[in-house]
């Protein structure tokens, strides 16, 4: 039986942003991921940071590469009534956004953990979650087929919406808030510069679009579809010509074509579970809370949630101080809802709703 002091499930970012949060602070730690480091390196998502998540990154010491080739973002676009107007986010809080793929940060993160010696347990799948309300909780597992187990203080939960982790709160004291809304996002990536230097939103006559980017020469975008749509209605002569009208303003370029390398149709939803921690589990990141992408706060949300933990598990292991742990649900799921309030304003705004 392996031990360590928190046993982390999910080697996304809020996972492994807690492992380098408790690494600074001389705690221990272990983390499990079902699938593979090539999987999770590999995995498309959400790119735009905050300004704090930005700075934690750089913090940590993580941060040399992002600085490299990141896209700093000063203002924001939007598109309606046949203009584009332009929001200056570092005039008006002196702060900007950055475009750094998600996928990026994890490899940062993975590759920085690694070279500090400590483990990633790859393709071990969590099977269990045990004794979560004592003082030794246990991470049982699968690695190569066989049963194995970790013995811990602590328990992380930071295995996404499917995880293991929220199911092992009980049922009698697991809240659960869900809102499914009435369309997707279907979603590009695509060989092609981006037409405009910052993120942009459009919300035209034909419903919402997305102007985003991964890189000088890649652009992201989204558009609105319907529920019942699939892939196979969406070629991509079609895709462009929905982009190009509900892109299209008077003062400002069209977008730029080019090969579609990915796509893919993401429904949306609001999810908040409560309380974000049971006994010695606690839950972080899209395992406790899912917002639309529209604002973009997911993966702040998440290295938000690690912050606090790391705070109470450090009052813990220096001071032996239980409060800021025991608050962390409500410390959290404060912050939680605002950023979901948020989110759902900003998607009710942009989107056309049947």
């Amino acid at each position: 039986m392996m031990k360590t002091q928190v046993g982390i499930v999910g080697a996304g970012p809020a996972g492994l942003f807690l492992s380098h949060l408790l690494k600074r602070n001389g705690i221990e730690s272990v983390i499990i991921e079902a699938k593979s480091r090539q999987y999770c390196e590999e995995r498309v998502r959400a790119g735009v940071l905050e300004q704090k998540t930005v700075d934690l990154m750089i913090e940590l010491g993580v941060g040399e590469r992002m600085q490299k080739i990141c896209m700093p973002h000063c203002g924001v676009g939007f598109r309606f009534h046949n203009q584009h107007h332009r929001i200056d986010l570092q005039e008006l809080t002196g702060k900007a956004i950055t475009v750094y793929a998600q996928h990026e940060i994890v490899k940062d993160l993975v590759a920085a953990r690694l070279a500090q010696g400590d483990p990633i347990l790859w393709e071990a799948e969590a099977m269990e979650l045990k004794d979560i309300d004592t003082d030794r909780p246990r991470i049982l597992y699968k690695e190569n087929g066989q049963p194995r187990e970790i013995e811990c203080d602590f328990i992380a939960g930071c295995d996404g919406f499917h995880g293991i982790a929220r199911p092992a709160i009980p049922a009698g004291v697991l809240k659960e808030f869900d809102k499914v809304y009435p369309f997707s996002w279907l979603g590009i990536l695509a060989q092609a510069a981006p037409a405009s230097e910052e993120v942009s939103y459009a919300c035209q006559d034909r419903g919402f679009a997305l102007m985003s980017m991964r890189s000088p020469e890649i652009s992201r975008l989204y558009i609105q579809v319907d529920n019942t749509e699939k892939l196979e209605d969406w070629p991509d002569d079609r895709i462009w010509a929905e982009l190009q009208d509900r892109c299209r303003v008077s003062n400002a370029p069209p977008l730029n074509e080019g090969p579609v390398i990915q796509k893919n149709i993401a429904p949306l939803r609001s999810y908040v579970a409560e309380p974000m921690q049971y006994g010695r589990l606690f839950l972080a990141g899209d395992a406790a809370h899912i917002v639309p992408p529209t604002g973009a706060k997911g993966l702040n949300l998440a290295a938000a949630d690690v912050m606090v933990l790391e705070r109470g598990l450090v009052d813990f292991y220096k001071h032996n101080q239980r409060d800021m742990l025991d608050r962390y649900s409500s410390i959290c799921l404060r912050h939680g809802w605002k950023v979901q309030r948020f989110s759902w304003w900003m998607t009710q705004m942009l989107h056309h709703f049947p």
